[in-house]
């Protein structure tokens, strides 16, 4: 359920009070700290931009509310700022070779780091001159900054607010984040936003988009983030394949989920099976299908070694290799919204032990390469064969979209990237355009927690200190749990 604010006394500490107090100049910049711990990443970032806000009012008077729909229109009108990624690190839990991600493992790796990072990001917030602060601190204006000084000596800028992933993910792990970030909101006094952690990787083009756009001599970049709703989105990841109609920022229409495990766990789970032991152990961390990859497609003239299906038929009919085997893929003979990747993995697992039984322990290179090339080969073909019938529908129900995000883990996959932009040109859709985001904004990070923290702050919304963390959390208003805004503890500020 979605709460108004109504006195600043119910939102924030009273120490706050002259920093919300409403403001008649615009605000130059707004800044955040943002946290992520939902799975084994540990990550924190700042970003800074010029703020489409003119005023913040949460005390006294009527409760504060907000019109989406002409929020969003006066942002466009009034256009979006450049942002500035002013810190950006993370640390990954290492790999013990336990088979995978190990919660407790990952825990400790937040436990150990979280604090280190954010003690680090600490100095890269703007610095702030000494005699910024020399008013009467009884009564100071609304634009004076609140500043903290570091171990160095200097003054720096606090953030206006703290952004941090409250789900879905491990709730433990969550909770390692989402505490310590109502911490640093509680001691700094600012507002703190629980940021959906899939709504974050949808935002993640529009990130990239703000952080190459080109600054106006006022500092104002005059047209909104890339792409415009609405589009679709594609996340792809470890724990999550899901297809969505993205209409607006919290408007989200699940068109398409799995129905078992996410197209990641079953590409780890492939590698595993695939890889030689002497290869995971010497691997950095348990993302065995960024491995699996490396190894069945090292550069890009071995991805022709897998054919793009130009029609359904060859989705649906496969042929035995050399080696006498085929993997069938999902779904192939119906054209079900979903996404199932369980087979995927089970039948390589199979396939894989049945043939090392016959061939005396022992796989050639030349077949386990194939094997590796047939995990990825078909989970792709799988999820592009899916996207072209949601592709279909819509277009048929007269609602094309010209535009295809696709965000999430494995998005850093070179080989999806060209097997999806094939896909589409061969059964029709060239005109659709593809967006990933850059490798290092794929995989889990706090660049897109801030962002996405931030267009949630802009648009009216903030959490309440008693927020928990959620280890399932839809992004679609018609799931049970009502989507983003469904949840408990959205507390909301009036903008102009």
């Amino acid at each position: 359920m979605l709460h108004a604010v109504t006195t600043t006394k119910r939102a924030f500490a009273k120490g706050c009070l002259p920093r919300l107090k409403t403001c008649t100049a615009p605000r130059r910049n707004l800044l955040t700290l943002a946290i992520e711990t939902s799975c084994d990443d540990t990550a924190v970032a700042i970003l800074e931009r010029p703020s489409a806000l003119d005023s913040i009012e949460t005390a006294g008077g009527s409760a504060g509310r907000l019109d989406h729909q002409s929020h969003e229109e006066r942002r466009t009108k009034n256009g979006y700022s450049t942002a500035r990624l002013l810190f950006n690190e993370k640390v990954t839990a290492r790999n013990t070779g336990l088979g995978g991600i190990h919660p407790i493992e990952a825990l400790e790796s937040h436990q150990a780091n979280l604090a280190k990072l954010i003690s680090k990001a600490t100095s890269y917030l703007p610095d702030v001159a000494p005699d910024s602060t020399s008013c009467d601190l009884s009564t100071p204006p609304a634009s004076a900054p609140r500043t903290i000084r570091v171990s160095d000596g200097g003054l720096k800028k606090l953030p206006d607010f703290i952004s941090v992933t409250r789900g879905p993910g491990m709730r433990s792990n969550l909770s390692c984040g989402l505490d310590t970030a109502k911490g640093l909101a509680a001691a700094w006094q600012v507002p703190l936003v629980g940021v959906h952690h899939m709504q974050a990787h949808a935002l993640t083009p529009r990130l990239v988009d703000a952080l190459q756009g080109q600054d106006t001599p006022s500092g104002i970049k005059l047209h909104e983030p890339a792409p415009r709703f609405p589009f679709l989105t594609l996340l792809v990841s470890g724990g999550h394949t899901m297809l969505l109609h993205s209409k607006g920022l919290v408007d989200h229409e699940i068109l398409a989920t799995t129905r078992d495990v996410a197209i990641g766990d079953a590409l780890d789970k492939c590698g595993r099976i695939i890889l030689p032991d002497s290869f995971k152990l010497q691997a950095k961390d348990t993302a065995f299908a960024k491995y699996l990859s490396d190894y069945a497609f090292p550069d890009q003239n071995s991805y022709g070694d897998w054919p793009v299906p130009r029609r359904r038929k060859n989705e649906i009919a496969k042929p035995n290799n050399k080696f006498g085997w085929q993997v069938q893929a999902p779904l192939a003979d119906t054209k079900d919204l979903a996404f199932s990747f369980t087979s995927v993995a089970t039948s390589i697992e199979r396939l894989v032990k049945s043939r090392i039984e016959q061939l005396d322990g022992s796989l050639s290179e030349a077949e386990r390469l194939l094997f590796a090339q047939t995990s990825l080969g078909i989970a792709f073909e799988h999820l592009a064969s899916r996207t072209v019938v949601t592709l279909e529908k819509l277009q048929a129900a007269k609602q094309d979209v010209s535009t295809l995000v696709v965000s999430g883990g494995v998005a850093a996959n070179s080989f999806l990237r060209y097997f999806l932009r094939k896909m589409l040109d061969v059964r029709g859709y060239e005109h659709v355009q593809l967006l990933f985001p850059p490798v290092w904004l794929c995989t889990d990070n706090a660049a897109m927690i801030a962002w996405c923290g931030m267009e949630m702050f802009e648009a009216g919304y903030h959490s309440g200190f008693e927020v928990g963390a959620l280890r399932k959390w839809s992004m679609d208003s018609a799931a049970p749990d009502g989507g983003i805004l469904g949840v408990g503890s959205w507390l909301k500020h009036q903008t102009t």
